[in-house]
C-alpha cells in the first residue's frame, strides 16, 4: 500500500483510516471524498516539530489553502498551530468563518483586485505576499486610506526549474508569478516598496514548484534568496525579517514515487541555510514553509461506483464510474497519475488492463489510463482512487450540472460529514 492508513479487512474490502470503504459508500453514496483527520494532524505535526527543532521556535508553517479548503480544515490547522496561505477572498472568508486567526494568514495570488485587498485588510489579514509593483502600489494606497500600516512580503522568482510538471512550475524567470532576481526587477521593486507609505516590507517569498522529492531544490532557491537578502541589506539598508520558501514537497501517488522523510529534509535545509547566512554575514530570517499537498493528499481518497464496463477486443477496455473530471480534473488538465483499486474486491486478481473513465460528456474525461482491475469487474462494485486529498475537492466543478460530492472525515475510526453533498436544488440556487 502506498500509505500506512490503507488496509484490507477480512471481507476483502479496502479500509481507510481503519474504516471499511464499501460501508462508507453504502452509508453516504458515491462519488465520495473521504479524509483522514488523524493523518492530517500527523502530517502537520511532522512539519511543526521539524521546523521548531531545526529552525527554532519562531519558524513556522502555513497551510496552503489551495490544496483543499473548507471550514473544518482551518479549524484543524488552528488547533495544530499552523498559519495559512490564502489566494482569494473566498479562502479568506472561509478561514474567517472557521474562527482562524487571520494575523497568521498570508494572502497570495498574482492579481489581487482592489476589492480583495480592501476585504482582506478589513478582515485583519496578517500579510500580503505581493507579486508585482502595481499590487504594492494598490495596497499602499488602500492601506493609507484606511489609516493602517499593512505588513507585506515580496514574491521573487529565483530562476530555478525544478524539473516538474510545467503546469506547476513556478520558480523560473519567465513564470507568471513574482519578480525575477536575475533581471534585477526584484531589486527595483524592493527599492520602490521601501519608499511607499501604508505598508511595511517584512521580507521575501518564493515558490519553485511542486512534487519535489528532496531538499536540493530548496537549498538552491534558499541560497539565491539569502544572497539577495544580503545584497539589499548591504545596498539598501533593509534587513529581511521573514523568508518564506513556499511549498512543494511531493507525495506518493504511485508505488514508484519515493517516500519523503520530511524531518530529514528540513534538517538538511536548516543546516545548509545556517551555513549560508554565516558565510554571507547576515542574520537568519524567520523561515516559513507552505505545505499543502503533503498535508492532505495521502489523507484523502475518492470512492466511486463502477457503471459501464466496455471491452473493445484488440483495442482498449474502459471501466466507467459515477464521477469524473468534475470531481477530479487533474488527469484531464496535466496527466497526473494515481493508484486505482477495486475497493470491493481487494484480493481479486487484477488481470485487465483498462482506462478509468468518467461520466462527463468529454472524450478527455479520464481519471487514469493503463491501470489493472479485475477482468470480471461488474456494475455496482466500488472503485477507490487513492491519494486524492489535494486538488480534488478544491478543483471540483459543476460541469454537466453534476453536484459536488460530500467530504466525509474520519477521526479515530468514527466518520462525520465536513462538507455536505450538493443537491439538485443547490445546483440551481443562484439561477434567476
Amino acid at each position: 500500500m502506498i500509505c500506512e492508513n490503507l488496509g484490507v479487512n477480512n471481507l476483502g474490502h479496502l479500509t481507510f483510516a481503519g474504516v471499511d470503504t464499501v460501508e462508507l459508500c453504502e452509508k453516504y453514496g458515491t462519488p465520495l471524498y473521504v479524509m483522514d483527520e488523524n493523518r492530517i494532524r500527523h502530517n502537520m505535526r511532522v512539519y511543526t516539530g521539524a521546523m521548531a527543532k531545526y529552525f527554532g521556535e519562531n519558524a513556522g508553517c502555513l497551510y496552503a489553502s489551495k490544496a483543499c479548503s473548507f471550514k473544518r480544515l482551518y479549524e484543524i490547522a488552528r488547533e495544530e498551530g499552523f498559519g495559512t496561505d490564502v489566494v482569494s477572498s473566498g479562502e479568506v472568508y472561509t478561514a474567517l468563518k472557521a474562527g482562524f486567526d487571520l494575523k497568521k494568514a498570508f494572502f497570495h495570488s498574482n492579481n489581487k483586485t482592489d476589492e480583495d485587498i480592501a476585504f482582506a485588510i478589513d478582515s485583519g489579514i496578517g500579510y500580503f505576499v505581493c507579486d508585482n509593483i502595481e499590487e504594492v502600489n494598490a495596497i499602499s494606497e488602500i492601506a493609507t486610506a484606511k489609516g493602517v500600516t499593512q505588513n507585506i512580503l515580496l514574491r521573487l522568482t529565483p530562476g530555478i526549474d525544478p524539473h516538474t510538471y510545467e503546469a506547476v512550475n513556478t520558480g523560473k524567470v519567465d513564470s507568471k508569478f513574482g519578480s525575477a532576481i536575475e533581471t534585477n526587477q526584484a531589486y527595483e521593486i524592493t527599492k520602490m516598496t521601501l519608499s511607499l507609505p501604508g505598508i511595511k516590507l517584512c521580507g521575501f517569498h518564493c515558490h519553485v514548484g511542486s512534487q519535489i522529492f528532496d531538499s536540493e531544490i530548496y537549498m538552491r532557491s534558499a541560497e539565491i534568496m539569502l544572497s539577495f537578502i544580503a545584497r539589499v541589506r548591504n545596498e539598501l539598508g533593509f534587513t529581511a525579517e521573514i523568508l518564506d520558501l513556499g511549498g512543494g514537497y511531493g507525495v506518493r501517488y504511485i508505488e514508484a514515487n519515493p517516500y519523503i522523510d520530511i524531518d530529514k529534509n528540513i534538517k538538511e535545509l536548516a543546516a545548509f541555510m545556517k551555513n549560508t547566512v554565516s558565510q554571507l554575514g547576515i542574520p537568519m530570517p524567520t523561515v516559513y514553509l507552505e505545505p499543502g499537498r503533503s498535508i492532505v493528499a495521502d489523507a484523502g481518497i475518492t470512492l466511486y461506483t463502477a457503471g459501464t464496463v466496455k471491452k473493445i477486443p484488440g483495442y482498449k477496455n474502459y471501466v466507467s464510474i459515477d464521477g469524473g473530471m468534475a470531481d477530479n480534473p487533474r488527469y484531464a488538465l496535466y496527466g497526473s497519475y494515481y493508484t486505482v483499486v477495486d475497493a470491493s474486491r481487494m484480493n481479486a486478481e487484477c488481470d485487465m488492463l483498462c482506462t478509468l473513465a468518467g461520466r462527463c460528456c468529454e472524450s478527455g474525461d479520464l481519471i487514469q489510463e493503463n491501470i489493472r482491475l479485475p477482468g470480471d469487474i461488474k456494475r455496482g462494485e466500488k472503485i477507490a482512487v487513492l491519494t486524492t486529498g489535494a486538488y480534488n475537492y478544491s478543483m471540483s466543478s459543476n460541469y454537466n450540472r453534476l453536484g459536488k460530492p460530500p467530504v466525509v472525515m474520519i477521526k479515530d475510526k468514527e466518520d462525520y460529514v465536513a462538507v455536505k453533498r450538493e443537491t439538485l436544488e443547490d445546483i440551481i440556487r443562484n439561477d434567476v
